[in-house]
Parts: structure tokens; sequence; C-alpha cells
């Protein structure tokens, strides 16, 4: 199998025990009267943050409230959505199919895309080779996340093992990003795969150079870095409310793929609110670079990612059908003459 196969297991790559202690049943869905909503304070999230900070999802919403909670990774929003603590998520692909996997295909359904590209292995300079990586330790966002596993495909099609422990020839160790930016700089880490902006900020802050970009591992490029899901009681008690929140993202989708720079000043201005911390104009220019801004979950990329996770024994042939439910997002694209988009024979009829 070539390297860009066996790298394209990185979005399906199930972790044992990832989600131990959680029920694999959500919680009934909350009323109604409030939606939940959770994503991450990364621009690969460009597409929430937009909505949140523009007010359009709230305008859309009406007089429904809208609440929302911010993760720094995948597996933390699937605790919360198998927790009942949120309705909806902006989540990478590898959560998403553990948490379709794990709850039987009770848990979630994928409604939306929302970003493709914003990944990358940036590591010290003077690593200019994967075979320069043997006995380093790299970080990732969260164990069992989609750059974690990501990572963990790559450096096997290199020839390197891996374990959750840490062991192996090269140790992963996750943490949160910013602690992982401290890392390398402090050189404690010889590097880390991660979305954006953390991407950016260890090349311009930290001095670190790519080793790998995940989009060359890609055809064309293209692969699902974040998507929305919903919760599935919550979607079938209230499509109404899911109806809204789709019709809030597909606006933004458009307005920021027309307005590229004034909406990298709204990200901008959410992440500081967030993170109290504003990104160098380098920072988010270099980030928003490397990331396309998508109603479409390329579902064929996640349909790729679970083959090769179960050639190279990674997962247990998972049974996806009906993962995706792109019903509405479909009905609010056409009533804006827009195409529809494919849920690769996946779908919820």
């Amino acid at each position: 199998m070539n390297r860009k196969a066996l790298a394209l297991t990185g979005a399906a790559l199930a972790v044992a025990g990832l989600l131990a202690g959680c029920s694999t049943k959500p919680s009934s869905a909350a009323s109604g009267g409030t939606l939940r909503l959770g994503y991450f304070a990364n621009v690969t999230h460009a597409t929430a943050l937009a909505e949140v900070e523009r007010g359009t999802l709230a305008a859309k919403l009406g007089a429904t409230k809208l609440e929302t909670q911010v993760f720094n990774a995948g597996p933390a929003a699937v605790e919360a959505i198998f927790g009942g603590a949120i309705d909806a998520t902006y989540i990478g692909p590898n959560p998403a199919i553990n948490a379709y996997v794990k709850s039987k295909g009770d848990a979630i359904r994928i409604v939306a895309g929302a970003t493709s590209g914003g990944a990358q292995l940036v590591v010290a300079p003077d690593i200019t080779k994967a075979a320069d990586l043997k006995g380093k330790t790299l970080a990732t966002p969260q164990l069992g996340n989609t750059q974690d596993v990501a990572l963990r495909a790559w450096l096997k099609s290199q020839g390197f093992k891996t374990d959750p422990q840490k062991g192996g020839d090269v140790t992963i160790a996750p943490s949160e990003n910013a602690t992982t930016l401290q890392l390398f700089k402090d050189k404690k880490i010889a590097g880390a795969w991660l979305p954006e902006p953390w991407a950016s900020r260890l090349v311009l802050e930290g001095g670190g150079t790519v080793l790998v970009d995940e989009a060359s591992l890609w055809p064309a490029g293209q692969f699902v870095t974040t998507h929305l899901v919903v919760a599935t009681p919550f979607l079938e008690k209230h499509p109404d409310v899911v109806k809204k929140l789709l019709e809030a993202h597909v606006e933004t989708t458009a307005w920021i793929n027309a307005n590229r720079a004034e909406a990298k000043t709204v990200v901008n201005a959410a992440l500081e609110k967030l993170t109290q911390k504003k990104l160098k104009d380098e920072v988010i220019d270099r980030a928003f670079a490397h990331l396309t801004i998508t109603n479409d979950p390329i579902a064929s990329s996640l349909v790729l990612s679970a083959t090769h996770a179960v050639e190279a024994g990674l997962l247990k042939a998972p049974d996806l059908k009906g993962i995706y439910d792109l019903r509405t997002l479909n009905e609010v694209l056409a009533a804006t003459g827009q195409p529809a988009v494919a849920d690769a024979g996946l779908g919820r009829n």
C-alpha cells in the first residue's frame, strides 16, 4: 500500500477505550427552546466561530436560545454528546466515526461539512526526513482525535510503531494545543501534528518547519477536517431547530468564501474572546491559506479512511450506513440555488 493510502487511515482509527466510562447512548435531547452547540477555538472551525461572532446563528434561531461550549479536541466533544451536555458540535471525522460505532449508530448524524485541509506535521528544523523521528517525542491535541490518528497512521506508513501508552519507536504525547506550542518552543518535543492555527503558530512563532502537509496525502488534497454533527435524539425531536442551524451554517459558509479578508478579522476576534489572545496577522493569513470552507462533508474521504483503517488492522469493519443525514442541508442548499452534496451511499433514507 502506498504512503498516500496509508495516511488516509488517519481519519478513522478508533482508539480502544477512547470512550470508556461513557454511555453508548446519548441522554434525551434538550428542549427545542435551546440549542447547545460545541466547537473548537481553531481556525478549522471558522464557520462556527463566524456564525456565532457575527450573530448569524442567533438571528436564525430566533426565540430558540443558543448556548455554546468550546472544546480542545473531538473526543471531549463526543463525551459531551454522549453525556447529553450538548446537542450538536463541529468535530473531526475520527471522533464522529467512533461515536457512531460505539453507540451502534444511535448517537449522532453528520449533517454538513465545514472544512477541508488545515492540518500539518511541524517539526524542529534539524528534522528533515521521517527517519529523523526515531526516538523522538511528538504531540497531538488529544488521544484518538483526528490529528492524533493521522499521525499514528503516517508513522506506521514510514515503518514506525506507536501505541496509546506513549511507547514505540516514536513517542506520541497528546497535550492541549497551547501547551504543545510552549513545549515546542522549549525544545521538549520534536514536533506536532496539529490543526490550524496551531500548525502555523509552531512555524511562525516556534521556528518549526513542515514535514508533512496532510493535504498532500489525499487525492486532490481534499479531505474532511471538520464537519457538523447533531445528536440523533435532538435531530429527530427538533428538526426545525436543526434546519435553522443549517441555514446559518450555509449562509456563513457563503459569507466566508465571498469575504475572506473580513472573515479572517471576524474569526480572529472570536478566537481572541475565547483564548484572550489575538492571532498575529501572519498566523491567521497562513492558516486561512491552507483551508477550504465548504458545506460538502467530502463523504468519500470518510469511506476511504474507514476502508484503509480496516486494512491496516486499526478498526474492526464498521457499518457506517446511516452516519450521514444530509437531507435538510440539501434542502437549504436548493433553496439558495446551490448544488446538493453527496453522502457516498451512507445516508439516512
